[in-house]
C-alpha cells in the first residue's frame, strides 16, 4: 500500500495488473508481487520517479542491473523494483505485447479505494486477455478461476 499510496498522491497513471488485479476481481489465489503498467506517457515519468524515491526504491533494468530511481530508468520499456514493503514489475506499453493495446488497457481501468487510497486496477476483460496472451500455466489457471466467479 505505501507505494500505491505514493502514485496515488503523485497522479501517476498507473494500474496494477497480475494477480494484484485478480485479487481485486475476486481471486482468492495470494501472489508475492506487485505487478504495475503505466501510460507511457511523457507526462508521467516524473510523478512515477517521485513516488518511487518517495518510497525508498531500488530499481533494476530487465537484465538484473541496477538503475537510478530517476526519470530516465521510467524511460525503460519495464523496470524491475524493491521497496520496504513490495516488489514487482512496473512496464510500459512499449513491451511487445502483441496484438493487445494496454495503453487503452491503462485508460480505461477500473478503481476502488483501499484505506483512502485510489487503486487503479485492469478490468476483468483485459486481465483475461493479457493472462491468455502470456499462456503461461498459472496464468491460464487463473483465467480459469475468474471464469467461474463471473
Amino acid at each position: 500500500m505505501p507505494l500505491l499510496a505514493a502514485l496515488d498522491r503523485a497522479g501517476a497513471s498507473v494500474v496494477t495488473i497480475g494477480q494484484i488485479a485478480g485479487i481485486l476481481h475476486g481471486s482468492a489465489e495470494l501472489t508475492g508481487d506487485l505487478d504495475l503498467l503505466w501510460s507511457g506517457d511523457e507526462a508521467d515519468v516524473g510523478r512515477l520517479a517521485s513516488a518511487f524515491t518517495t518510497v525508498g526504491a531500488e530499481l533494476f533494468d530487465d537484465d538484473d542491473r541496477p538503475v537510478p530511481c530517476d526519470a530516465a530508468a521510467f524511460t525503460l520499456p519495464k523496470v524491475l523494483f524493491r521497496t520496504p514493503s513490495a516488489c514487482g514489475d512496473c512496464c510500459t506499453p512499449k513491451l511487445p505485447w502483441g496484438d493487445l493495446d494496454v495503453g487503452a488497457f491503462v485508460a480505461r481501468a477500473d478503481s476502488c479505494e483501499i484505506d483512502g487510497v485510489r487503486v487503479r486496477y485492469l478490468r476483468l476483460d483485459d486481465l483475461q486477455a493479457m493472462r491468455r496472451a502470456v499462456g503461461r500455466p498459472k496464468d491460464l489457471r487463473r483465467v480459469a478461476e475468474l471464469e467461474t466467479l463471473r
